[in-house]
């Protein structure tokens, strides 16, 4: 293989799987560690990944900031994140992801006495000082652009866990159900479904029909949505049909 071509597969390898260990770009393209050590120098001087100690993790453009992605449909996402924390009762333990809409709905929950489980750091750094709150965080490794903590270690965090709802953001929503940015997400957003007895999506209805780079799951693990009043007519029947339960949150 040529050096271009696999640094090349390299980085699309590492943009699909958000992060990869030395050890198993080794084993994929037959090469030793130590040049594929080469490569991500090369990589992370380009600005395509960023080196950690054993492996990779894409900070590429497939994935916005944090704070550019929670200036978009602030609005909404603040009526979504009301709606959606009027639902969460007093004594409940829950399971918060790292999206922007899930920390508009961290927002709208002070006050409550609650159980609240997160990997997201902007999430963490709300609650931390609410009385009320009990706050148990999930580490793992901290994704530069979403500041959530992700990867096998937050996995098996999470395996010991169980609330009683999930409420979690999306990148994208198709018939075919759920998907966001990178392979690693996904892996922890579906240990989080594991987790919960109620699965509960907030997203805007920029978010329907546009899918994103890898498949979470289908729409009918979806036990409720809430979503904005732009969710057209053709997809409240989509939603119906997969016995999904639709909450729109109005002005």
């Amino acid at each position: 293989m040529l050096l271009d071509e696999r640094r090349t597969r390299i980085s699309h390898l590492i943009e699909h799987k958000g992060f990869v260990s030395l050890h198993e770009l080794s084993e994929q393209f037959k090469a030793s560690e130590s040049t594929v050590r080469r490569d991500l120098e090369y990589l992370d001087g380009l600005g395509h990944i960023r080196r950690t100690r054993g492996g990779a993790a894409y900070v590429g453009e497939s994935l916005t900031t944090f704070e550019e992605r929670r200036s978009r449909a602030i609005e909404q996402k603040r009526q979504i994140a009301k709606a959606a924390a009027e639902l969460i009762e007093s004594g409940e333990a829950i399971l918060l992801d790292g999206g922007t809409t899930t920390l508009e709905v961290a927002k709208q929950i002070i006050g409550k006495s609650l159980q609240v489980v997160t990997n997201s750091l902007p999430i963490v750094n709300l609650l931390v000082n609410q009385p009320l709150i009990e706050l148990i965080v999930i580490g793992g490794y901290l994704y530069p652009k979403t500041c959530v903590a992700l990867g096998p270690t937050a996995v098996a965090a999470l395996s010991k866990v169980n609330v009683r709802r999930l409420v979690m953001s999306v990148g994208g929503i198709t018939e075919k159900g759920l998907f966001n940015s990178n392979a690693l997400l996904v892996e922890t957003e579906r240990q989080m479904i594991e987790a919960a007895d109620e699965v509960m999506v907030v997203s805007d209805s920029e978010k329907f029909g546009h899918s994103a780079l890898v498949h979470l799951c289908p729409l009918d693990i979806v036990d409720r949505m809430v979503v904005d009043s732009g969710i057209t007519t053709s997809w409240q029947k989509t939603l119906e049909q997969a016995s999904v339960e639709l909450i729109i949150a109005e002005n």
